[in-house]
C-alpha cells in the first residue's frame, strides 16, 4: 500500500519552491536592470525602421548641454490624417527624449485654447511670423462638411533662443495622404535641423562668388537671409581674392561675364583641397526687358567655364527647355477702359519640376520653380559618381541655340504634339576625387607650381543649369525683395529655398544629418473589398476569440491544480 506524505510536509515543500522561484525572479530582474543601465539598446522591428533615428541625430542629441523645450501646436480635435501626423511627432520626440538623456522635453498645445478667443488671431499671426504656417483642412462632423484651421508646427526653445519649424511638408501636388506621409518621413530631419540651428557654435563658412556679373544683392537678398541662419556667409570678389582657404563651400550664382584663367585656377585648387562648389549657371542670355518690346533672341553667354565643367564630367548645353508643366507669366491681353487687362498665362520657358531622384537632397521636395533652363549631359570622368537630381516632366521640347523668345506665344495654347522630348536632367551631383583642369598644362600667371595640386582629395560638386533658381522676385512697387521661392503672381511658395538648403547641407554636413531625409515610411492601405467581406470574421477573432481562449485556459488550469493538490486516501 502507497502512503502519501502528510499534508503539512507537502505544503512546506510547495512554499519552499515558491520562495526559490521568487528569489530567482528577483535576481534575474536585478541582473536585467543592471545590464540595461550599462548597455542601452532599443529594437525596431518595422520593415522600414520607422522608429529608428540616424547616428548623426543621436550624436547631436547626446551632446546637448542644456534642455530643449519643444511646443507642438498640433492638438485638439484633428482629422484622421493629422492624428497620424501627431502620433508620428510624438513617437519621434519620444526617441529624441531617450537619446538626449532627458534633455528634450515636449508638450502638445491646442492653439484654439492657448489664448482667449479675442487674442487668437494675433496669436496665430505671431506663430506664422516664426515659421509655423496655418493650414485649412476640411473634415466631416455630425454628417456636415466643416473647415478647420490647423497649425502643424512647433516652437523649439534653447538657452533663450527660439525657432519655429513647420512640420507639414512634402510635395503638395501629391494626394493629401501622400503629402502627410512625406511629412512624417521628414520629421526627424526638420526637428533635428532646427535643434542644430539653435545649438550650433561654429557655423560652416560659405562664400558667395562675385566679380563676373552675378546676381545683384537685391536679387540674392532672400538667399542671403536664409543661408545666414545656418552658415557664416561671406561675399567673395573672386578676381581680387588671393585664396579660398577656410571656406567649406562656395556658390557660383548666375555669372554673365567670363571667368579668367586665374579665377578658374582658384576654383580648381579649392576643389582639389576638398572644397565644395555649387554651380548655378545659365548658358543662354534672355533679356526680359526686350520681351516687353515684342521678343528677343537668346544667345550664349561667354563664361569660359565649359572646359572646366567638361573636365569634371558635366556639360551644360546651349539650348532652352520648354515644358508643358510650367508656371504662369502675366501678359497684357487687352484693356478694360483705360486700364490694361493683365492675365497670367502658362509659359513653357518657366518649368515647374517635381520629378526628383531618390536622394536625400531632393527627397520629398515640393515643386521647384525654374526659368530658362538648359539640358545637362554627362561625359567621362574617371572615379566620379554622377547623380542626376532634378528632371523635367516627360512633356518637353528642346530648342537649340539661337532661340527666339516671344511673349506672343503665350496667347496660343501649346500644342502637345510638339512636347514629346521626354525628361531632361537639369541638376547633377558629382562626387569623388577630381583631377585638376590644369594638369599637364601651363599654370596661369601668378600660380605657383610648388603649391599646385593636380589630384584632389574627395569632394563634391553640384551643377544646376538655372541661375535664376537662386534669385528672389522683387516687388515692383517698392523695390523690396520677396522671399526666395515666392511667386507673386500666383502667391505661391515653391521649394527653391529648400533645394538650396538641402544641397548645401549635403555638401558641407560632415555629421550626415541630411541623411535623415532618406527615411521612407510605406503606406499600407487595407483592401476595402476584403475588409467588407471578412469584417465579421476579424471582429470575432479580435473580440470573442481571446475571451474564449482565456476561459478554456482557466478551466484547464483549474482542473489540473485540483487534481495535483487533492489528497487521496486509499
Amino acid at each position: 500500500m502507497q502512503v502519501s506524505k502528510p499534508a503539512h510536509n507537502r505544503s512546506k515543500e510547495i512554499f519552499q519552491k515558491d520562495i526559490s522561484k521568487l528569489v530567482i525572479g528577483i535576481v534575474v530582474l536585478l541582473a536585467i536592470n543592471i545590464f540595461s543601465k550599462n548597455y542601452f539598446f532599443r529594437l525596431d522591428l518595422t520593415e522600414e525602421k520607422r522608429y529608428s533615428i540616424t547616428d548623426a541625430t543621436k550624436n547631436l542629441l547626446g551632446n546637448l548641454d542644456n534642455e530643449v523645450e519643444v511646443q507642438v501646436y498640433l492638438a485638439g480635435d484633428l482629422p484622421a490624417g493629422f492624428q497620424r501626423l501627431q502620433r508620428g511627432i510624438r513617437e519621434m520626440l519620444d526617441e529624441f527624449e531617450v537619446y538626449s538623456n532627458g534633455n528634450v522635453r515636449y508638450s502638445f498645445i491646442d492653439p484654439m485654447l492657448a489664448v482667449p478667443k479675442e487674442e487668437r488671431r494675433d496669436f496665430i499671426m505671431e506663430l506664422g511670423k516664426k515659421g509655423i504656417q496655418p493650414t485649412n483642412v476640411f473634415d466631416t462632423e455630425n454628417g456636415k462638411r466643416i473647415q478647420k484651421l490647423l497649425l502643424p508646427g512647433a516652437l523649439i526653445n534653447y538657452e533663450g533662443k527660439q525657432i519655429g519649424v513647420n512640420l507639414l511638408n512634402g510635395d503638395q501636388t501629391a494626394g493629401s495622404q501622400e503629402a502627410l506621409n512625406q511629412s512624417i518621413e521628414r520629421l526627424e530631419y526638420e526637428l533635428v535641423t532646427a535643434i542644430g540651428k539653435l545649438t550650433i557654435v561654429n557655423k560652416p563658412k560659405v562664400g558667395l562668388v562675385t566679380g563676373h556679373g552675378e546676381l545683384t544683392q537685391t536679387e540674392t537678398a532672400g538667399l542671403v537671409q536664409d543661408l545666414s541662419e545656418y552658415y557664416d556667409l561671406h561675399t567673395i570678389d573672386l578676381p581680387r581674392s588671393t585664396t579660398l582657404d577656410g571656406y567649406e563651400a562656395i556658390l557660383i550664382n548666375k555669372p554673365t561675364k567670363p571667368f579668367s584663367e586665374q579665377d578658374k585656377f582658384k576654383v580648381d585648387q579649392f576643389i582639389m583641397k576638398g572644397g565644395k562648389v555649387l554651380f548655378f549657371i545659365d548658358k543662354l542670355q534672355v533679356n526680359m526687358d526686350s520681351l516687353q518690346a515684342g521678343g528677343t533672341v537668346a544667345l550664349p553667354y561667354n563664361l569660359n567655364l565649359e572646359d572646366q565643367l567638361f573636365h569634371y564630367g558635366i556639360r551644360v548645353n546651349n539650348d532652352l527647355i520648354q515644358d508643358m508643366k510650367c508656371a504662369k507669366y502675366p501678359v497684357v491681353v487687352g484693356n478694360v477702359g483705360n486700364q490694361p487687362q493683365i492675365v497670367p498665362l502658362p509659359w513653357a520657358f518657366f518649368p515647374l519640376v517635381n520629378n526628383y531622384a531618390d536622394h536625400p537632397i531632393v527627397k520629398n521636395l515640393d515643386v521647384t520653380y525654374l526659368r530658362f533652363t538648359n539640358s545637362i549631359d554627362t561625359v567621362k570622368a574617371e572615379g566620379i559618381l554622377k547623380t542626376p537630381l532634378i528632371y523635367t516632366s516627360p512633356y518637353t521640347r528642346k530648342l537649340a541655340n539661337p532661340v527666339l523668345v516671344d511673349l506672343n506665344e503665350l496667347r496660343d495654347p501649346p500644342k502637345p504634339e510638339l512636347f514629346t522630348g521626354g525628361e531632361h536632367a537639369v541638376a547633377y551631383l558629382l562626387e569623388g576625387s577630381f583631377s585638376s583642369l590644369f594638369r599637364n598644362r601651363v599654370l596661369p600667371q601668378g600660380a605657383h607650381q610648388s603649391e599646385f595640386q593636380e589630384q584632389g582629395i574627395p569632394s563634391k560638386i553640384l551643377v544646376c543649369s538655372d541661375g535664376d533658381i537662386l534669385a528672389n522676385e522683387i516687388n515692383p512697387q517698392n523695390g523690396n525683395p520677396y522671399p526666395l521661392g515666392y511667386e507673386p503672381f500666383t502667391k505661391r511658395n515653391f521649394a527653391n529655398k529648400d533645394f538650396i538648403n538641402n544641397a548645401l547641407a549635403y555638401l558641407t554636413d560632415a555629421q550626415g544629418i541630411i541623411n535623415a531625409r532618406a527615411k521612407e515610411i510605406k503606406i499600407r492601405p487595407l483592401d476595402p473589398v476584403k475588409v467588407d467581406e471578412e469584417r465579421v470574421m476579424w471582429q470575432f477573432i479580435n473580440l470573442l476569440l481571446p475571451l474564449i481562449l482565456i476561459t478554456v485556459y482557466g478551466l484547464i488550469r483549474y482542473y489540473f491544480r485540483k487534481r495535483k493538490f487533492s489528497i487521496k486516501i486509499k
